[in-house]
């Protein structure tokens, strides 16, 4: 895939709640590239890190962090300053991207169909509900399911809901309040090459506790995967298209993976967009590198493929 071989600096760690997925993602990248005679350095970011990532000089930064300040266009625009070339969206994007109400702004437009909801202030649902149950609270700038949590009227966080109930209210000030939308989980990867980016294919994810959160995202043997996804054709392709629109419109580069909820009772009309990762994880259990495989692409190729868009794009603009 890559025709020299390179030095690729590997950025992962970080400090952000997602810390340990993006410890494993580096991890497998750093070996597939090792593997393929490629010159490595990893770079656990601390508050250091412009000082390691100039004393390494890479010819590209492979970006495995998730959460803040890896994916939220902190590290991004640091790196633009130092003259990096580095994988996966730039700042803009990046910014965009995190911020689910911003994502919304973005892609509604265009007729990219996503949940209604608003931001409310966390002190706010210690008073009232701010919609009708059942809905969904979430961070409105984390990744991986952090800190969601769905409020049901049979709920045990209490009705008005209770400070001390463990939820994303007890670690976040502003909350996104979205309708529960009942159905199916499915996920898209789309994945930049020569001829322009293209959409991967869909994965139904069925986890065991009903609810798609983080230690489901994690854990083995927690969610099982189907891919392709078993659902009918018109939804298939609506996924697909969806998928690279939003890849699209909100600028992504390298790869990116958007999640969908799928309320099969509706038809078309109850496919949702729910967010565009723009640095979708890379462990043993993650979907890009799943859906990839499905495709004939090995991991390492896949890796070398992310690193050929950023070389091709020198990344930093967009």
């Amino acid at each position: 895939m890559l025709e020299q071989k390179l030095h690729v600096a590997v950025l992962m760690g970080g400090w952000s709640n997602e810390r340990p997925v993006s410890l494993m993602s580096g991890e497998g990248v750093a070996t597939a590239l090792e593997e393929r005679g490629h010159r490595v350095t990893r770079i656990d970011m601390g508050r250091d890190v412009a000082q390691k990532l100039a004393e390494a000089a890479p010819d590209v930064v492979f970006n495995a962090l998730h959460g803040s300040p890896g994916e939220d266009g902190s590290i991004q625009g640091l790196m633009d300053l130092m003259g990096l070339t580095y994988t996966h969206s730039g700042m803009v994007t990046s910014v965009i991207a995190i911020d689910k109400e911003l994502t919304k702004q973005a892609l509604v437009p265009h007729g990219i169909p996503m949940p209604g909801g608003r931001i409310v202030d966390t002190a706010e649902i210690y008073e009232r509900d701010p919609l009708e149950r059942p809905y969904v609270l979430k961070p409105v700038n984390e990744g991986s399911s952090v800190g969601v949590a769905i409020v049901t009227a049979e709920g045990n966080y209490g009705n008005p809901i209770s400070p001390d109930a463990k939820g994303p209210w007890q670690e976040f000030d502003r909350l996104l309040a979205e309708p529960f939308i009942r159905g199916r989980e499915l996920t898209t990867a789309v994945l930049a090459g020569v001829d322009g980016p293209r959409a991967l294919m869909v994965t139904e994810l069925k986890p065991k506790s009903g609810f798609y959160d983080f230690d489901a995202k994690y854990t083995e043997g927690m969610t099982e995967h189907v891919c392709p996804a078993e659902i009918p054709d018109e939804i298939t392709q609506a996924c697909l298209d969806m998928a690279l629109r939003a890849h699209q419109l909100l600028g992504c580069k390298g790869c990116s993976r958007t999640d969908f909820r799928w309320d099969d009772e509706r038809g078309l009309a109850g496919l949702f967009v729910l967010e565009t990762n723009t640095q979708p994880g890379m462990t043993p259990l993650s979907l890009v590198p799943e859906q990839a495989k499905h495709l004939g692409m090995s991991y390492g190729d896949l890796v070398e493929a992310i690193i050929a868009d950023a070389l091709n794009g020198k990344q930093g603009a967009a």
